[in-house]
């Protein structure tokens, strides 16, 4: 099953290029971002299984916890804006599954996803650069992050060769060095080298805090006395929440698309080479069926 980082990839997309409209001007630059670099993915793992998994606001409990988590975000751009009910039309029409959810952060809901299916045996990899995803990989559990240009689906490999921890330890790695993404302060000069020793010496944050006289620099030891509060807090604002969902593989299923549908779309947007493609596939198909 691929799990798709919604937003994550619309930004992307977005950013990556810079200007596209329609024939009626309205901006599709997102658009065809996502469209492209989903049809990538899909060549890439070849999934049976599919869902596009969107943010519905941010969560409660975070922002009790934190009220300026992630207060630092920009707005989000006011041509992106009309483009995300764009996309899901687009993928309503290509048969792909997605989810929104009031107040449900996207990477809590594929956190649960994730959950639900390897529990029962999937195979499952998660897109998204997003660093967090960390903690969930496992044998079961990969990530295609779209910053590795290598295209390789990390296993808990690549996440030591890039943070210097093990997968179960990526949350005590982000609350101990913060996380300026998601406005989360970490523990006054400790970087990602630092707190990956410190978990490599003491296993954890909370072996870390039972043995703190052992940390031999005086001046560290201060400030992770000092921030013990923080960090505390910092472990359930970067560890994924278990929130309600539903594992029906039925509804994950890649269905067929609707070539009419597609082609209204395509038309709309001005996508002429999608459109070549498209009509190039019905005839292929309808060759085949004569």
């Amino acid at each position: 099953m691929l799990i798709v980082d919604g937003h994550a990839y619309a930004y992307r997309a977005f950013y990556a290029i810079r200007e596209l409209r329609s024939p009626s001007g309205v901006p599709t630059n997102a658009i065809y971002g996502f469209v492209k670099m989903l049809a990538k993915m899909r060549a890439t793992i070849a999934p049976t299984h599919l869902i596009v998994v969107w943010d519905g606001g941010l969560s409660a409990v975070r922002m009790a916890a934190l009220p300026e988590y992630k207060a630092q975000r920009p707005e989000m751009p006011e041509n992106l804006k009309p483009q995300f009910d764009e996309i899901v039309n687009y993928l309503k029409a290509a048969g792909v599954a997605s989810f929104c959810g009031d107040g449900v952060e996207a990477d809590d809901y594929i956190a649960c996803l994730a959950r639900r299916a390897s529990d029962v045996g999937w195979q499952i990899v998660i897109a998204s650069a997003d660093k967090d995803f960390m903690q969930l990989v496992s044998a079961r559990v990969g990530l295609l992050n779209p910053n590795d240009k290598s295209e390789t689906v990390w296993t808990d490999e690549q996440v030591r060769n890039k943070t210097g921890v093990e997968p179960l330890q990526i949350v005590d790695w982000l609350a101990l060095m913060g996380d300026s993404v998601d406005n989360i302060r970490g523990v006054p000069g400790v970087g990602p080298k630092t707190a990956a020793d410190l978990l490599k010496q003491f296993g954890s944050a909370a072996k870390l805090y039972e043995r703190l006289d052992e940390v031999k620099s005086e001046k560290l030891r201060a400030s992770l006395r000092a921030s013990a509060e923080a960090v505390r807090r910092n472990l359930e604002l970067v560890r994924l929440y278990d929130v309600p969902c539903d594992f029906l593989p039925e509804e994950l299923l890649e269905k067929p698309a609707d070539a009419g549908r597609l082609r209204e779309l395509f038309v709309r947007w001005g996508f002429k080479g999608m459109l070549a493609a498209l009509e190039e596939s019905s005839r292929v198909k309808q060759a085949v069926l004569i």
